[in-house]
This record gives C-alpha cells, sequence and structure tokens, in this order.
C-alpha cells in the first residue's frame, strides 16, 4: 500500500537514520520532498524551528505498526503524520 509521511526534524543528519529504518520495515520511497526549515508556531521539546519533509512511501500494511512503534521511539523526529494515501 502507498502511505504518506510528513515529518518534522532538527537534524538534517537524522534523515539517513529514517530512510534505514524504513527499509529495515521493507519499504519503499517513491517520493521525497524537502519543504525546507520553517518557523514553528509554538516550540516543540524547546525548538523554534524544524526541518519539514515529505515522503511517499510504499509499504506492506502488516508493517506499518512496527514502523509507528519505532519512529514514536526516535527522539529527533519532532513530529510525523502517517497516512494512507490514493
Amino acid at each position: 500500500m502507498k502511505y504518506e509521511l510528513t515529518f518534522l526534524l532538527n537534524e538534517k543528519e537524522e534523515l539517513k537514520n529514517l530512510k534505514e529504518l524504513i527499509a529495515s520495515q521493507k519499504g519503499k520511497i517513491l517520493k521525497e520532498e524537502d519543504w525546507g526549515e520553517k518557523t514553528l508556531s509554538y516550540p516543540i521539546k524547546r525548538n523554534d524551528k524544524a526541518h519539514f519533509y515529505n515522503y511517499i512511501l510504499e509499504i506492506e500494511k502488516s508493517s506499518v505498526p512496527e514502523l509507528r512503534k519505532k519512529l514514536n521511539f526516535n527522539e529527533k523526529l519532532m513530529r510525523y503524520l502517517l497516512l494512507v494515501s490514493e
């Protein structure tokens, strides 16, 4: 299935780890978008700015709960939204 993952990072170096995490769950990144660094409306984890990214993924439905679990434990990932894409 296709999913859309939008996330905020405070360190660009964490991108490599996220790509490895997606690959470890047998997922494939179909499209990557870097929306750039933006000032946040309110601080998140004491950060006023964050880098915004958007990925279109292809991953098995059975792997999604494990992916979400690992995303939740990532300290450098400020926020994320994982949605089913059409």
